[in-house]
């Protein structure tokens, strides 16, 4: 149980690593487009569609990283494809076609709770740069 809880552990900080890594990017690209004043629907949804871009690729690097993980301590069945199964474990899917063994049981939760709390950090992200970016655009109405 120790050594799946130290691996999930380890894991999970390199997600979270890569997630610190892309917000910085998201800042840099919503400061690029601070400029924007007056509203334009278009201008909005070039920001939100890049934050959201962004984050995408964030969480897909992400779960890359589990997959990874998977495969080198043997959680699948042989033939399993890690990459889908650490989709549909990070996504908190749980399908139930691809079990884990039975002695890393404890890793597909760990990367569900990972996954979680990285996608309402996402969340919360989103809703910032929405919420300023709808600021700026009354600013430059008023």
């Amino acid at each position: 149980m120790l050594a799946q809880l130290a691996i999930g552990a380890g894991a999970s900080i390199c997600s979270i690593t890569i997630h610190s890594f892309m917000m910085a990017v998201i800042l840099k690209v919503a400061r690029a487009q601070a400029g924007i004043r007056g509203y334009s629907s278009l201008s909005l949804a070039r920001v939100m569609s890049s934050a959201v871009c962004v984050l995408m690729a964030a969480h897909t690097l992400e779960v890359m990283i589990w997959a990874v993980v998977y495969r080198a301590v043997g959680v699948a069945p042989a033939g399993a494809d890690h990459l889908y199964f650490a989709f549909v474990n990070y996504t908190t899917l749980g399908y139930g076609d691809i079990v884990p063994a039975a002695r890393w049981r404890l890793l597909g939760p760990v990367a569900a709770m990972n996954g979680i709390l990285l996608f309402g950090w996402s969340t919360a992200v989103i809703f910032e740069i929405l919420r300023r970016t709808l600021i700026r655009m009354d600013d430059g109405v008023h």
